[in-house]
């Protein structure tokens, strides 16, 4: 098992740390609910450095990115990020990730823990025409700040006017004295903030750093439990979850990335899927009996029979009741269809929403 660089910090703080992709990482620290509730209404901050980061430069790199990813990263411009997945060529997804447009043909990819090695490999079989590629990945820690006080968490930190920054926009400034750190208007809450990444040496000073800027708000350290059940009240993907090497792109509701204005691995097939209609669909649903989902639980029509299973699923903390996603027929897809979930050989009532569960 790797480490995070804050690893020991993590440990004196009294996180339960558990095995997640190749690491140890902190899964709580107090409770999930009251980490969730401390995100959703005030800031929390999030290690997630198991993050990979993939350099990629040189005038052939847009090419090899606009080869291996479904959206179009042509409109990108300096200082922008955009979510995107890289299709495999059986019909599946290799990764989700987000592109950073750093500089013209120069590129950062940040990709899951858990595909590190796996996306490397695959960009790099399709990398035919030398495009300068470089792993940081161990070289760098991202602390997620998230919620509605992050931005004035941060502001105190930095000259960068943080307040103006569109979603899905970065800067490289400095923070907390700390120079050439990437502050990113991203995240996988919902709940707003930044994600910071900085150098491994530097990463204790700027962890310390935010937390005595947060002190007035009463700040907190976040682990992987609470981030699971924001990201799923938002309706936010999970790979190895919701996605993966088998599912359809299309059926999983991505295709608001899937850009067939270009030629990208896979794109032929996906078009085709496209036109001819999904079979199934990725939706959200919410519990009206009493009981929680959980992953693999079967979705069942009013008769028993098994109609899909579950792919992710949780008691929402903001909402107080079961929710989940999970492929269903595209004729069991739509709003207010009612199913059920087989817990324990139970048939519990559910009916399908529009996602997210957690509007604003």
């Amino acid at each position: 098992m790797k480490t995070i660089p804050l690893h020991q910090i993590h440990v004196q703080l009294g996180a339960k740390i558990v095995p997640f992709a190749g690491f140890e990482m902190p899964v709580r620290y107090s409770s999930d609910l009251e980490e969730h509730h401390t995100v959703r209404n005030n800031v929390g901050v999030f290690d997630v450095s198991h993050m990979g980061e993939f350099s990629v430069k040189g005038p052939k790199a847009l090419d090899l990115i606009q080869r291996v990813s479904a959206n179009d990263a042509s409109t990108l411009f300096d200082g922008k990020v955009q979510y995107s997945y890289l299709p495999n060529a059986d019909g599946g997804v290799v990764d989700d990730l987000l592109v950073y447009r750093i500089a013209e043909d120069d590129y950062m990819l940040v990709v899951n823990a858990s595909n590190i090695e796996k996306d490397w490999n695959w960009i790099q079989q399709h990398n035919t025409e030398g495009v300068e590629m470089e792993n940081m990945s161990a070289d760098v820690c991202l602390l997620a700040v998230q919620g509605p006080n992050a931005t004035a968490t941060l502001q105190k930190l930095t000259e960068e006017d943080l307040a103006s920054m569109e979603y899905y926009t970065f800067k490289i400034g400095k923070m907390a004295g700390i120079e050439n750190v990437v502050i990113s208007a991203t995240g996988y809450t919902g709940s707003g903030g930044f994600e910071i990444y900085v150098k491994n040496d530097d990463a204790e000073a700027m962890w310390n750093a935010i937390f005595e800027a947060g002190e007035e708000f009463s700040i907190k350290p976040v682990g992987l439990g609470a981030r699971d059940t924001l990201r799923l009240e938002k309706g936010f993907c999970l790979y190895g979850n919701d996605i993966d090497d088998k599912t359809s792109p299309l059926e999983a509701g991505l295709g608001w990335v899937t850009k067939f204005t270009k030629n990208f691995i896979n794109s032929a097939a996906l078009k085709q899927q496209k036109e001819a209609g999904l079979q199934q669909k990725l939706v959200g649903f919410e519990m009206i009996d009493r009981g929680i989902p959980r992953g693999h639980y079967e979705l069942c029509d009013a008769e028993g029979n098994k109609i899909g299973e579950v792919t992710s699923g949780t008691q929402s903390p903001t909402l107080q009741k079961g929710i989940g996603m999970g492929y269903l027929p595209a004729s069991y897809s739509k709003p207010d269809t009612q199913i059920f979930v087989k817990v324990r050989d139970r048939l519990l009532k559910a009916q399908v929403v529009k996602l997210p569960f957690v509007k604003g």
